[in-house]
């Protein structure tokens, strides 16, 4: 496959699921016609901002958001990478964050469980997070082939961890998912400059899909969906509107950039 086109949805996520999910299914009506297509949901996207905190989640394999993504990428011929969703663990009171990605089949194929906790003090409406008190880090670097195209699976937070993604490089890179809930202050200031860097050093393309607005408990997500190229070079911004972003990633434009500055090949 020498073209991926990609698609990444910027929301504004409410505590329901199901209003979460009626929202979705009214923006895929108006996805591109282009096939094979990936699209990239943010951070969150079935339940965020909930007054009291706690996460919404649900067994692997068995709930009704996981049902509901299933049949879309069935419904769409899309692959559907679910940016967030909590899975809950054998310790009961804590769930992994995880992206799950979804077949045009409608099969789930592939789990990346979030590796680095959100545990900061930030100078806005909200002031602490500690992500950490009710997520499990997971511990797993995951590349996955999507229509012979290497995606490295990240969530928000990993973007600060060159490692992660030089990890990944490893493995053969193409793409890097940043499923995210950026916050409005840290976003301002870090989350293009960081997703241009990851984008750089690795020579490959990055489709960032992000939470905006403002959400009922008080948070303030940045948006700034964004796709960018090997070169660094944004392509596509969202800005601060809620729908969906497309682009496309080429094959041909990997090889420009990697045989203009071979630097993957300089290591030492």
């Amino acid at each position: 496959m020498s073209e991926l086109t990609v698609a990444a949805v910027q929301m504004c996520s409410t505590p329901e699921p199901a209003d979460n999910m009626q929202w979705l299914e009214w923006l895929f009506a108006s996805l591109p016609a282009a096939r094979p297509l990936l699209v990239v949901l943010p951070e969150c996207f079935a339940a965020f901002g909930s007054e009291d905190g706690s996460p919404y989640g649900e067994q692997l394999g068995d709930g009704r958001v996981q049902d509901w993504l299933g049949k879309q990428a069935l419904a769409h011929n899309i692959w559907l990478l679910a940016g967030s969703l909590g899975i809950r663990t054998d310790a009961g009171d804590k769930i992994t964050a995880s992206s799950l990605l979804f077949a045009p089949n409608g099969q789930r194929t592939t789990r990346y469980d979030k590796r680095h906790l959100f545990d900061v003090d930030v100078a806005d409406n909200v002031g602490s997070y500690r992500e950490s008190s009710y997520t499990e880090p997971g511990q797993q670097i995951v590349v996955v082939d999507i229509e012979g195209f290497n995606i490295g699976l990240s969530i928000c937070y990993d973007l600060r961890f060159p490692e992660h993604f030089r990890a990944m490089a490893e493995q053969g890179l193409d793409l890097i998912a940043v499923p995210a809930a950026f916050t409005a202050v840290t976003g301002k200031a870090h989350w293009q400059p960081l997703l241009q860097a990851r984008a750089i050093e690795n020579q490959c393309y990055v489709v960032a899909a992000g939470q905006c607005g403002q959400h009922p408990n008080g948070r303030e997500t940045h948006g700034h969906s964004m796709v960018i190229d090997p070169w660094g070079q944004v392509t596509s911004d969202s800005g601060k509107q809620l729908g969906i972003i497309v682009d496309s990633i080429s094959r041909q434009r990997l090889n420009d950039v990697r045989q203009a500055i071979p630097a993957l090949k300089h290591r030492r």
